[in-house]
This record gives structure tokens, C-alpha cells and sequence, in this order.
């Protein structure tokens, strides 16, 4: 029951947008995969524990009488099962990002950055922006407007900051891309709001309490809320 009840959470998961709050999109197939195969081991199981054994016709022949049964304790394994089934916690966020330091650690040598592509603004992922302002020193972003999504997070010093997290394979090793707002800041707005942040590279940063990592700047002209969108880490 408890194989059949999980391979049927996660195929649920993996058949929708759901799967997107644990894992990257392209292990999708692979969740479907393994779902069916615990799907079908679950069913294969029943089937072979509910069917009659020759000892159990045996004894019934001669009037054993004894029913034999496994502890009832073990059905209580099937609750985390369907706190999976029926409890969906959000992707990691705010809280997530204030606990860890901006994965722009370390000290990399200087990159040539290709070009910014065509448009104004021009969208931009967070962990690009970040990489472009610090290794690059933003030379490549320079004299361009800039269009950033992510979701708000208090920095230190009380003011908020865009922050999105990045995967490696999972949501086990999340870890945030923070950039600094100066500027138009938005104000009053809650931690995990999602918004899209249109402005330009700024020289200043600042360092990560957490890891001291360097946190660069964006310099904001508009911003506004959004939904959250259906790829929440980059």
C-alpha cells in the first residue's frame, strides 16, 4: 500500500507543474518513470500478498482455524505518504534565502561575456546579472536596461532585495542569487512577493553576512508584482 500510495503521489507531482517546487524540469521524465515502476511493484505485491498461500489452504483443509495477521502498527507508515499526497510545500523562498549565502562565491577570473542580446530592456537571469557585475565588473551592461524576475527577501539592513534560487538537481541544494535594490526600491512590499524589476547596473555592492560573498546592485527605474511564475528557480 504505502509503494502504491507514493508511486501515485508522485506521479500526481510529476504530471503537473508540482514536480517544479523539488527537482529540475528535465528529470520530469524520470519521476513519471520511477512512479510506475513503484506503482506497478505495489500492485504486483498486493496481488502476491492477498492471493492464498499453499499453507494457508493447507491449514484450512484441517481446520487450523489461526488467522495470521502483521502488526497493525505498520499502517501508520502510510501518513507521511499521505502528508505527501495531500500537503504541498511551497518552493523555497525568502526564508530559504536568508538562511543561505548568495551561491556567487569565490574568487573567478575575469570572463569575456558575450553580448547582451537585442531588446529594451532586456531580460536577464538573476545568476547572469550577478556574474556579469561582479566578474565582469558590468562592463557588458553597461548603457542597457535590464529586466529581472525574482521575489522579495530582506537583506541585512532591513531593505529588500531580489532573490532567486538556482538548482544544481533538486531543492536539496538550493541556494540564492541575491542582487541589491537602489534606487525606486520597492516599498512595503512582503518577502516572497514576486516582482519584475526593470533598471540599470550600478557600480555599488555589498557583502553577504552569510558567506561573505559579494552582492551587486541594480539601479531600479520600474517595478511591479506578478504572479509566481511556473519555473521558480533558475
Amino acid at each position: 500500500m504505502i509503494m502504491l500510495l507514493f508511486g501515485g503521489a508522485i506521479l500526481k507531482a510529476s504530471i503537473g507543474d508540482l514536480y517544479l517546487r523539488y527537482v529540475k524540469e528535465a528529470l520530469q521524465p524520470f519521476l513519471i518513470a520511477s512512479a510506475l515502476l513503484l506503482i506497478a511493484a505495489g500492485v504486483m505485491t498486493l496481488w502476491y500478498d492477498l492471493r492464498p498461500s499453499r499453507a494457508e489452504v493447507h491449514d484450512h483443509d484441517h481446520g487450523d482455524g489461526h488467522a495470521h495477521h502483521e502488526p497493525r502498527v505498520g499502517w501508520l507508515l502510510i501518513l507521511p505518504v499521505l502528508g505527501l499526497l495531500l500537503v504541498a510545500p511551497p518552493a523555497l523562498g525568502a526564508y530559504a534565502a536568508g538562511q543561505s549565502g548568495t551561491a556567487l562565491a569565490g574568487r573567478q577570473a575575469e570572463s569575456d561575456y558575450p553580448p547582451l542580446p537585442e531588446g529594451d530592456p532586456v531580460e536577464i537571469t538573476m545568476l547572469d546579472y550577478a556574474s556579469r557585475a561582479v566578474f565582469d565588473e558590468g562592463r557588458s551592461l553597461t548603457d542597457r536596461r535590464l529586466l529581472l524576475t525574482g521575489f522579495v527577501t530582506q537583506g541585512p539592513d532591513g531593505q529588500p532585495m531580489l532573490a532567486r534560487m538556482i538548482l544544481s538537481c533538486c531543492a536539496a541544494d538550493g541556494r540564492p542569487i541575491k542582487v541589491g535594490l537602489s534606487g525606486n526600491v520597492p516599498a512595503n512590499v512582503p518577502s516572497d512577493t514576486w516582482i519584475e524589476v526593470t533598471g540599470a547596473y550600478t557600480a555599488q555592492t555589498a557583502k553577504d553576512p552569510v558567506n561573505e560573498a559579494t552582492v551587486p546592485y541594480l539601479e531600479v527605474e520600474t517595478w511591479q508584482e506578478i504572479p509566481a511564475p511556473k519555473q521558480q528557480y533558475e
